[in-house]
């Protein structure tokens, strides 16, 4: 079954209106939806619903709404992944794997080591980020599809992060804390929790020594030092393993 998301003032009674040009082409030119066939939607914010398609008018795809029940597949704990800019195209799987895993949102950052600089990534490259989170969602039946934010320089990260209940970072110079232990420590689950990965080359000390002055708990992965684009989605898999276990 295919899903869609929808703001909530495109819901109306029974009725769902897919009002983007690109949903609507997808469901009635790639899928051939017909009367009566089965489409999921969200309203990206608390509500899934199961509906039939009706009909198409004036380049609108109208939905019956057969059912709702409250998002059924969010992580109970939100994460958001603050992430070094990475070269490359490194970026695009580090978003398809976070969303496919359950990350709440995305923050690229500048950070010293970064190859990418901030100010390069334009808004086009912003709005594919934006629709890779987007596609991913759909793929696995998620309730929202993650925002993936404009690029922050390193100090307003960390300002940023200041207001989650937990903040980690992983770091390659940590051999005493690691993620399970530091995890396993906590007197109660956090609501939320800011993970930050450096860039190639990881944190420069003076990155790591500002996150612990802001509250930010290093931690280590494991025995191996990881690839930027694996260490987010590792720690994000572990996080929210532990807190789903409660």
């Amino acid at each position: 079954m295919s899903r869609f998301f929808v703001e909530e003032n495109q819901i109306s009674g029974n009725e769902i209106r897919i009002v983007s040009k690109r949903d609507v082409k997808h469901l009635t030119r790639v899928l051939r939806a017909a009367r009566g066939d089965r489409v999921e939607v969200s309203d990206s914010a608390e509500w899934e619903y199961e509906t039939e398609f009706l009909r198409t008018e004036d380049g609108v795809a109208v939905l019956r709404i057969l059912d709702r029940q409250r998002f059924a597949r969010e992580p109970g704990v939100r994460v958001a992944l603050f992430q070094g800019l990475p070269k490359a195209a490194k970026m695009d799987a580090i978003i398809q794997k976070s969303v496919e895993l359950g990350v709440d949102a995305i923050f690229p950052v500048a950070c010293v080591r970064s190859i990418a600089a901030g100010d390069a990534v334009s808004a086009h490259k912003l709005a594919r980020w934006q629709k890779i989170s987007d596609e991913a969602a759909k793929q696995c039946r998620r309730g929202l599809a993650p925002k993936v934010h404009p690029v922050l320089p390193f100090d307003a990260a960390v300002s940023a992060m200041r207001g989650f209940a937990l903040m980690l970072f992983p770091y390659e110079n940590e051999t005493e804390r690691s993620l399970k232990s530091c995890l396993r420590g906590l007197s109660e689950k956090p609501a939320d929790v800011a993970l930050i990965i450096g860039p190639e080359g990881g944190f420069a000390r003076e990155e790591a020594e500002a996150l612990t002055l802001a509250g930010a708990v290093s931690v280590s992965l494991g025995g191996t030092v990881l690839r930027t684009e694996t260490a987010g989605p590792a720690a994000l898999a572990m996080i929210l393993y532990e807190f789903e276990q409660v």
